[in-house]
């Protein structure tokens, strides 16, 4: 199904999408439509495009775009991730979505993937027009257990070192940049091989992407509180589906989310190897769209 660009704005910012939209005349109303947003780093043209591929060949009016700073839209500094800004570009999406002449704009949904899962599930807890999200490979960002697992004093002097690089960032008017993947020993956002075997490899191959991130995207990632959504969501309709093997999004994680939120939910396990099964493999990525679309029937 082919994809067609959609530009829209968000505080002043310039955002592009690739829209997909199903064959045929719309149903009575329109369509219903899903938002996406995905893994760090990430752009239209990798996960969220798969999973929104799938999901407009199942009925679906989907929107695929590149957040603020990444991929072709607009917004600086480059490759820097922005909470703030991410949570906008959803409400703006989902604005754009509802005013579109062929979707029902009682009918939309949310999709996050990796990272993207915690945005979803937080966006999603706090905007009722969301009719029902889905969290896959979900990155549930929590400040407190991160503090927890990597001890106090290492925080707090993580907390440090981010001072002091924002302090040289506005000094001198140069933002620091490091690898987002890396494919040796080179300091990266996202390290080891599993990332670089997705997007150091011809898996993830995207004009729009860049092997580059902000030294304080890594502030924003153990400072931002995506899990505090689980304790909001409901009664927006939850759906987890998570792999058993994740070493990157932990499932200790997504079961807490689970625990946390309230009716109606749902959690489906996957026997993945590792996290990036979830990203592109059809053995596992089939059976997330076979639940999402089962889940997205009921409420949406």
């Amino acid at each position: 199904m082919p994809a067609t660009l959609l530009n829209f704005r968000s505080g002043g910012l310039l955002l592009t999408g690739d829209l997909r939209v199903p064959d045929g005349p719309p149903p009575g109303a329109g369509f219903p439509a899903i938002v996406f947003t995905g893994p760090l780093s990430g752009v239209k043209e990798q996960v969220t495009g798969l999973y929104a591929q799938r999901l407009a060949e199942h009925g679906y009016i989907t929107l695929a775009f590149d957040h603020r700073n990444f991929g072709a839209s607009e917004g600086e500094p480059r490759q820097h991730e922005d909470p703030a800004g991410k949570f906008a570009d959803l409400r703006d999406a989902v604005s754009v979505l509802a005013a579109h002449p062929d979707v029902d704009g009682e009918r939309i949904a949310v999709v996050g993937i990796c990272l993207g899962g915690g945005y979803a599930l937080r966006f999603s807890a706090f905007d009722p027009r969301v009719r029902a999200v889905a969290c896959v490979a979900g990155g549930f960002n929590d400040p407190r257990a991160m503090r927890d697992s990597m001890g106090a004093d290492q925080y707090r002097g993580l907390l440090a070192r981010f001072a002091q690089v924002a302090a040289h960032d506005h000094a001198t008017g140069v933002t620091s940049y490091t690898l987002a993947v890396s494919g040796d020993e080179t300091p990266a956002v996202m390290g080891g091989a599993e990332p670089f075997d997705y997007y150091g490899s011809e898996r993830s191959a995207s004009p729009g992407w860049v092997n580059q991130l902000t030294e304080l995207t890594v502030r924003e990632l153990i400072t931002t509180d995506l899990a505090i959504g689980a304790d909001f969501v409901s009664p927006t309709p939850l759906l987890i589906v998570h792999g058993r093997t994740d070493a990157y999004c932990s499932p200790e994680g997504a079961q807490d989310v689970y625990e946390r939120a309230g009716e109606p939910k749902e959690l489906l396990w996957l026997d993945t190897t590792n996290h990036i099964d979830l990203y592109d493999q059809p053995q596992y990525v089939e059976p997330a769209i076979e639940r999402i679309t089962d889940w997205f029937a009921k409420f949406v």
